[in-house]
């Protein structure tokens, strides 16, 4: 057996591929299908399957493309009005070379969700591994929310009744494949473990360990926030999703034409560290560093174009192809020169105030700054600065009007780097006198500083 993980950074997404005697299959492929026919090409092995774990929020799917280049048959869970690929039933079985591949219906974090258990006749009649999509991770399990708190109670009992009456049986030893990893929304609190197996699970996840009724209680009392993008996402993934199907090629723009496509209302985004985009960044622009890229979703329409400023190359890379993944097909343009190029020609710039937590702690003591936490809400629960004021990072556009004027605003998250996000929506809003807290909340507590807890 063949079998590799292919990574897609910024909503930890997790796909695999997988080949026996010159037949493969792929489990939950990203937009940009190319590395998988790669992968395929150097085993010496033919897709013939593409198997879908469920209809993604987070992410645009890639089965179409791939199906199209290779000629392969696309499969999805039952439970959704899928307009293309086949509908699987429970328990059923594919042959793939010396691999049987068993389709398990698991609802609960969507309707359709399957996992799916991988049997190899080289080394017994046993499953050795499974791919649990969304239906469990490392550490936690999937979210239950998404189709409204009306019906959160209800798919918790299914999603339970789907991990204990048909992925733990499969036995401890069986390997766990999810489709997210540490860092996904799709989850409260994924482990940042990467290896596990069903034993493994049932001894150390938290969620396992509840019986049905507090299991239920537990999702039910879940805060989870949905980007607005979200909604885009699962209509593409149900329809398929818009042309074109490679990547755009974002045109190098001079700062002049920079300057005239922003005249146009035309959003930024800065993925440039924290500390440089505080030191100085184009007016406007909204502070999005690679590892919270996917946040360009509570921000700007997946319809929409946007103006990137990158520190090199390889920055645009990923860049494109993660907001390509994320349903954004159309690019601006790059400022080509970076920021270098843009104050030679004489522009103005903006500047973040950074802050660090012994300035905040000084500052505590005289200005009465308001400090503003960005994080999840199971993050502010574990712990905050006194006096702190919790916004969700998402929500923070819409619920501007309840940080005070006249006072000091300190952005606050676990590292600094939501935050800056956060400090560039307050500029963008016309707010004065913001900074961001650099090393944030860790930063906080190896210093040996004061959280409260509600």
């Amino acid at each position: 057996m063949l079998f590799q993980t292919v990574k897609s950074e910024i909503v930890s997404h997790l796909s695999y591929i997988v080949a026996s005697k010159g037949e493969a299959f792929v489990v939950a492929p990203r937009r940009d299908t190319d590395v998988y026919v790669e992968i395929a090409q150097g085993w010496g092995a033919q897709i013939k399957h593409v198997f879908e774990t469920h209809r993604n929020e987070d992410y645009v799917i890639g089965s179409i493309e791939l199906a199209r280049i290779t000629g392969a048959k696309v499969h999805h869970g039952s439970g959704l009005p899928w307009k293309y690929g086949e509908t699987l039933r429970d328990g059923e079985e594919f042959k793939v070379g010396l691999l049987k591949v068993v389709a398990l219906h698991t609802p609960g974090h969507s309707p359709d969700s399957s996992c799916y258990a991988l049997y190899d006749s080289e080394v017994g009649d046993k499953p050795v591994l499974v791919f649990t999509g969304d239906t469990l991770f490392v550490g936690d399990v999937g979210r239950t929310d998404f189709l409204g708190p009306e019906n959160t109670a209800m798919m918790s009992g299914k999603l339970y009744d789907g991990i204990h009456g048909k992925l733990l049986p499969l036995g401890d030893g069986v390997v766990v494949f999810p489709a997210h990893g540490f860092g996904s929304v799709c989850g409260g609190s994924i482990s940042e473990r990467e290896i596990s197996t069903l034993g493994a699970e049932r001894a150390m996840n938290p969620m396992l360990g509840l019986t049905r009724e507090e299991f239920i209680e537990r999702k039910v009392g879940e805060r989870h926030e949905t980007s607005p993008y979200f909604k885009m996402m699962e209509k593409y993934n149900l329809e398929g999703p818009p042309t074109p199907a490679h990547l755009p090629t974002p045109p190098a723009l001079k700062p002049s034409e920079f300057k005239a496509a922003k005249a146009k209302g035309t959003q930024i985004i800065d993925t440039r560290a924290p500390p440089a985009f505080g030191g100085a960044h184009i007016e406007g622009s909204y502070s999005l560093p690679p590892t919270r890229l996917s946040n360009a979703g509570w921000v700007i329409p997946i319809e929409n174009e946007a103006l990137l400023v990158v520190d090199d190359a390889k920055a645009l890379d990923f860049a494109v192809k993660n907001l390509y993944r994320m349903g954004y097909t159309r690019s601006a343009g790059y400022l080509a020169g970076g920021l270098e190029a843009w104050y030679k020609e004489g522009n103005g710039l903006a500047k973040v105030d950074i802050a660090t937590c012994q300035g905040l702690r000084e500052m505590m003591k005289t200005e009465k700054p308001v400090v503003v936490d960005v994080r999840r809400y199971s993050e502010w629960d574990e712990g905050h600065i006194e006096d702190a004021v919790h916004i969700y990072l998402g929500r923070l556009p819409e619920r501007l009007g309840e940080i005070p004027e006249g006072r000091p605003v300190v952005l606050q998250c676990k590292t600094g780097t939501r935050s800056s996000f956060a400090a560039s929506i307050l500029l963008k809003a016309g707010r004065k006198n913001v900074y961001n807290l650099l090393g944030g909340i860790d930063a906080w507590k190896k210093l040996g500083y004061p959280l409260v807890k509600d």
